[in-house]
């Protein structure tokens, strides 16, 4: 089973030795949609807030200040709740 994981208030210097500043912001309104990820992303939640759904398990929420990884194959509906600004890399960078 694809999954969700997140890891709350990270450390600056883990953000730090990942690079997470320079990885593309992604900003997105409140709203709901679906999505499927083809291949695996980790994003930091700058601001925000969102209730992820996927099949088989809990809705999760995130939040700023988050580290979340989503696995390659994932299939999910986002609900943003606040306005979300986060720094995403995707597996393939």
């Amino acid at each position: 089973m694809t999954e969700i994981t997140i890891e709350h208030n990270v450390p600056p210097p883990k953000l730090d030795v990942l690079a997470v500043e320079v990885w593309p912001i992604w900003e997105k309104e409140i709203s709901t949609f679906d999505w499927t990820y083809d291949e695996e992303e980790t994003c930091y939640l700058l601001r925000g807030e969102a209730r992820i759904s996927y099949p088989g398990a809990e809705p999760v929420v995130i939040k700023r200040g988050d580290l979340v990884i989503f696995e390659k194959g994932l299939t999910c509906t986002w609900e943003i709740l606040k306005p979300v600004k986060k720094h995403y890399k995707l597996e393939s960078w």
